[in-house]
């Protein structure tokens, strides 16, 4: 059979990610003629990259989404030149694959006797999710249509193409193309087959909503979506797309990676994390054997409290390979002190610096004292630690704080061993650190702090593209994490000056170093490396139970269970109500509830 594709490109920042390219390349087996269409504008490195698995290559403006770079990309190569062709191919960028060969879906569908198909599909639901009209008709999805030649040659489908309305919005895509060309051409006598049948599962939405059910029967593609998506609705509707990872990573030839390397470089940090459940619970005992390689490990611990050197070498000596110990400090005083500590163990090189100022605290010392060690390209994993208290947060807050760091990153030998198999097994892998203190912090929602603007500057400053979180920045707060030292390369290389961090005047947040603290993930995301975090089991149990304990109160003082409907109604609020902190607020609350719930209810009776 002859094949067509017309296939729709769009990056936002017109990189081609190489998940393209093998989707084309495997692409290439099955179709004679691939017509690339990209709503992107791609410079020559990118251009030559993707020319090279295609026949044509059209660059539009982009409007119109998908459905007009379709139509135009049509117009372009010409609807007569496509009776040379069996069938013509519609797809887009909006799913990676194949995750099992098209051979099978080829093949499969070659002997099904239909005027269309596609992969997937959605059910048909009511009312309308996109307009809260009548009812969503079953539709194949547009990010993979083919049609066959009695179609296409019709006079009705050019005529559906050329009195295509225009597309100036993702509902619009929808409302009036996607939902509406099953029915449109099925209406006119067509017949369409799909591959993956909406009707031998449970949703109507499988491939997002039954996405291990669908892998599992081997379906082709993964929807980005499925990975980006709204955490929140992910959460409501149980989906969890990690299973689905490891599920590909263990029975397809597929390389994750590919997957990967778009996720980190376009997904929000704090979503990928959530969705991807990218937080490890590690044992204290062997995951798995120890590496044939024996890696090359440093740590840099900055000791401004000189008396804590003995606890956080009892700390360093689980770790169960050889390491070059390097420490900074800010007097020779200190460094005298220390000295008797750290001689006592049988280290392989160690090395304490005399900083002279405390400026930067533990950050000016790592990126200008150290960069030398951080660029060396000596190392495969720094661990880096410093000396903590936090007296501003009185003595069990800090200790706990202190304990979080050190406990989840140095926790025992098969503990860090089990850490450091991370790094040996997922390439990618850029920084290992604890996850967000919140037990005595209140880090949740408003770790922000003041730092965003300031954060946003520097990542402008550095050329650090990655994207901000909204709230809460996916970060090592308290300053200390394991990583791979090309994964902070860029932020390494930076011309840091002693003079670039402010003078220690007690400050307790909005310093450089504070926007230090929150850019290390971003920066190594825009390496192309992801972030985990990672637990002891003991502080596992202690964080969940104090966050279960938590959310459980905030939700009994809101109406509705499910936190969609929560975060609905308090952005109702806020919009609507302001500030509660009033004693006219204080009356307007009495009329929330009844307001919104009767707004709610009747939501789609107009």
């Amino acid at each position: 059979m002859r094949r067509i594709a017309f296939y729709l490109f769009y990056d936002q920042d017109g990189i081609v990610d190489d998940y393209i390219i093998y989707k084309l390349q495997k692409l290439r087996e099955h179709v004679e003629t691939i017509f690339v269409v990209s709503n992107s504008s791609l410079d020559k490195i990118n251009r030559e990259k993707i020319e090279g698995v295609c026949d044509i290559f059209y660059e539009r403006e982009n409007v119109g989404f998908d459905v007009w770079g379709y139509k135009e990309a049509m117009e372009h190569f010409g609807l007569d030149k496509t009776k040379a062709y069996d069938e013509l191919i519609l797809m887009n960028y909006t799913f990676f694959g194949p995750i099992f060969p098209f051979q099978e879906l080829f093949s499969a569908m070659e002997k099904e006797p239909c005027d269309f198909w596609g992969i997937s599909a959605h059910k048909e639901i009511s009312p309308n999710p996109f307009n809260g009209e009548e009812s969503l008709p079953f539709h194949i999805q547009s990010h993979f249509i083919a049609v066959r030649k009695q179609m296409f040659e019709s006079q009705c489908f050019q005529n559906y193409w050329a009195d295509m309305p225009k597309i100036e919005s993702y509902y619009d895509s929808i409302l009036k193309h996607e939902s509406v060309f099953t029915k449109y051409f099925s209406d006119k006598g067509y017949t369409f087959k799909v591959y993956i049948d909406p009707q031998d599962y449970s949703s109507d939405y499988p491939l997002l909503k039954d996405i291990e059910q669908a892998t599992q029967n081997r379906c082709p593609i993964l929807k980005k979506r499925a990975l980006f998506h709204d955490p929140i609705f992910l959460e409501q509707h149980a989906i969890f797309p990690r299973n689905v990872m490891e599920y590909i990573q263990k029975h397809c030839d597929y390389d994750i990676n590919f997957i990967w390397k778009n996720l980190v470089r376009t997904v929000e940090p704090r979503t990928l994390y959530t969705n991807l459940d990218m937080l490890e619970v590690l044992p204290d005992s062997l995951n798995q054997p120890m590496p044939d390689k024996v890696p090359r490990i440093a740590v840099i611990a900055h000791m401004y409290y000189s008396d804590m050197i003995a606890e956080l070498m009892s700390y360093m000596s689980n770790i169960p390979y050889n390491y070059d110990l390097y420490i900074t400090t800010d007097s020779e005083r200190k460094k005298q002190e220390m000295l008797p500590q750290v001689s006592k163990f049988n280290l392989s090189y160690f090395e304490i610096r005399v900083t002279k100022t405390n400026r930067g605290r533990d950050m000016a010392p790592m990126f200008v004292a150290c960069q030398d060690v951080l660029l060396s390209e000596k190392y495969d994993y720094i661990c880096r630690l410093h000396s903590k208290k936090s007296p501003q947060d009185g003595f069990q807050v800090g200790s706990h704080f202190k304990k979080h760091m050190y406990e989840n990153l140095l926790y025992s030998k098969n503990y860090i061993s089990n850490v450091l198999s991370l790094f040996e097994t997922q390439p990618l892998l850029g920084v290992v650190m604890p996850p967000v203190i919140h037990i005595g912090y209140g880090t949740l929602g408003h770790s922000w702090s003041i730092n965003k603007e300031n954060v946003r500057s520097y990542c402008k400053k550095i050329g650090i593209k990655t994207m901000l979180d909204k709230s809460t920045p996916l970060a090592p707060y308290g300053g200390m994490y394991w990583f791979r030292p090309s994964a902070l390369k860029k932020l390494a290389s930076y011309p840091w000056k002693w003079n670039d961090f402010e003078v220690e005047n007690g400050q307790v947040d909005g310093t450089l170093a504070h926007a230090l603290e929150r850019i290390i993930v971003y920066a190594a995301m825009d390496e192309g490396y992801y972030a985990r975090t990672v637990m002891n089991v003991t502080a596992a149990a202690l964080n969940y139970t104090k966050l279960e304990y938590k959310l459980q109160k905030l939700s009994s003082m809101i109406p509705y269970g499910q936190v969609r409907s929560q975060i609905d109604w308090l952005h109702f609020v806020h919009a609507n109500f302001g500030s509660w902190n009033t004693i006219r607020g204080s009356l307007k609350r009495l009329l929330v509830v009844v307001f919104y719930g009767v707004k709610r209810r009747l939501k789609w009776a107009s």
